[in-house]
């Protein structure tokens, strides 16, 4: 029955609620990595893999 009550009591301490901690540059850096994956998904969406952009050919120069 110790055993029991033992889990119950884990179970508590686990489901409480956490510690707010403020690590204002945490949250920030996360979320701006986010936004940079976001950006780049969606470029890579956009340009798909049978996309090629051709460069002009050169011009020659009369000088």
């Amino acid at each position: 029955m110790r055993q029991t009550q033992d889990q119950i009591d884990a179970a508590r301490v686990a489901l409480s609620e956490p510690e707010v901690r403020q690590n204002v540059l945490g949250t920030l850096a996360a979320a701006s990595l986010a936004a940079c994956a976001a950006v780049l998904l969606a470029g890579v969406m956009i340009l798909g893999p049978g996309v090629a952009i051709d460069d002009a050919p050169p011009v020659a120069s009369t000088f």
